[in-house]
């Protein structure tokens, strides 16, 4: 059987392998440009659409619940699909794979081997951006069929895009799926059957070690600290620093930005110049933009720096995301099997519908679509992607080149 396609029951627990994880996860890496948003259109059609690893409504409640957990939610996403595909070695492969292909481009140009001005205006970027609007354009579309059909969801999901779009931030995001989740429950109680076997998302984790997960979660945040605080050590202090900021942030990347700033930039660590720089390049390449911690690590004026500076920050703002997945997952099945809980789901599946619908105009169209030839270029990869199947890789990549043909910087 092609690994491509693959017809056991999504709901299966380990169905594939750890390799077979790394594979699709890195070519992700590679090619998944746009941020957060763009990163659920790519997942959506990669696991959903082309391999069937799981269905819509299985993946739709995944983003539902990592968008309420605090961290990087596209990356959480993809945590989860890899410990439910492969186990605990699935969920490390997708993160490596993900991860790793920006995060060493990153420390690189921290080790001063690219240049990392300029790179904002260039048509290769521009274009890539133009298909990250086609990636969440056909992802939205898909999802509104599939979680939007009737007209009580319908109103939940332009309702949650209206709060996203009007209150800014990880407080719109989070607050649009809270209400939807209320409006579900008041609407479509009792409408919205039990998911069948082909819509689980069962994993196979001993409630000890989620119960273990999230006890760490909670000492690491509470401890590592005081453990700063009475050992003085720099690399505690750094890992601590990394470790509150995947912790205690919703929304992803973006708005971790500004508690980096203040633990770094204001502290000395790095100057505001090299901030930037990092944070200009990290938009310019594929994968989370959690991988940004990766180029303040190494590029950190004190120890720990270098190549360890990096490991650190990488391993400890990846963590907490990671140890609240394990935590969570185990429970989450019998959650969504509650008559109560499927209504609220219902209606926080619409309301992430109107989410992407809302990022898909900011930023992901206001950003990618500054020029009639970034439109052209939109519409080309939109067209491929959804008349012709082209895998979002290619499309992509093709949308470099026209980028860089039609869209001079």
């Amino acid at each position: 059987m092609a690994e491509g396609r693959d017809d056991r029951l999504p709901g299966a627990r380990h169905p594939g392998s750890v390799g077979e994880v790394f594979r699709a996860f890195l070519v992700l890496g590679l090619t998944s440009f746009g941020g957060p948003v763009a990163h659920l259109g790519y997942f959506r059609e990669a696991f959903v659409v082309r391999r069937r690893w799981l269905t819509d409504r299985a993946y739709a409640d995944l983003v539902a619940l990592c968008q309420f957990l605090p961290g990087p939610a596209s990356s959480q996403v993809g945590m989860a699909i890899g410990l439910q595909r492969a186990g605990a070695g699935g969920l490390l492969a997708a993160w490596a794979a993900f991860t790793l292909p920006s995060a060493i481009v990153l420390v690189a140009c921290a080790y001063g081997l690219a240049a990392i001005d300029g790179l904002d205006g260039t048509g290769w970027i521009a274009g890539l951006k133009a298909a990250a609007v086609a990636v969440v354009a056909l992802a939205v579309l898909g999802m509104a069929r599939t979680l939007a059909p009737d007209a009580p969801r319908a109103t939940i999901a332009g309702a949650g895009a209206i709060v996203a779009l009007t209150v800014p931030g990880a407080l719109g995001q989070v607050g649009a799926i809270g209400a939807a989740a209320v409006a579900g429950l008041v609407l479509l109680r009792g409408t919205t059957p039990a998911p069948s076997v082909d819509e689980s998302f069962a994993v196979r984790m001993p409630r000890a070690v989620a119960v273990a997960c999230l006890v760490a979660f909670g000492v690491l945040l509470a401890g590592l600290p005081v453990a700063a605080a009475v050992l003085a050590d720099p690399t505690v202090s750094a890992f601590d620093l990394y470790y509150r900021a995947g912790a205690l942030v919703f929304g992803g990347g973006h708005v971790v930005l500004p508690l980096l700033e203040a633990e770094t930039v204001q502290a000395g660590t790095i100057g505001a110049d090299a901030f930037l720089a990092g944070y200009g390049l990290a938009q310019a390449v594929p994968g989370p933009l959690f991988t940004f911690a990766g180029f303040l690590g190494a590029a950190s004026t004190s120890a720990p720096s270098g190549l360890g500076g990096a490991a650190i920050a990488l391993v400890a703002i990846f963590l907490p995301g990671a140890l609240l997945v394990v935590g969570v997952l185990p429970f989450w099945e019998r959650l969504r099997g509650s008559a109560v809980a499927r209504g609220a789901l219902a209606g926080a599946n619409a309301g992430v519908v109107g989410i992407l619908a809302a990022a898909l105009y900011s930023p992901v169209f206001t950003e990618g679509i500054t020029s009639i030839g970034a439109m052209c270029v939109a519409i080309a990869a939109f067209v491929a992607l959804s008349a012709w199947k082209a895998p979002a890789w290619a499309v992509v990549l093709g949308a470099a080149v026209l980028g860089a043909w039609l869209l001079p910087g």
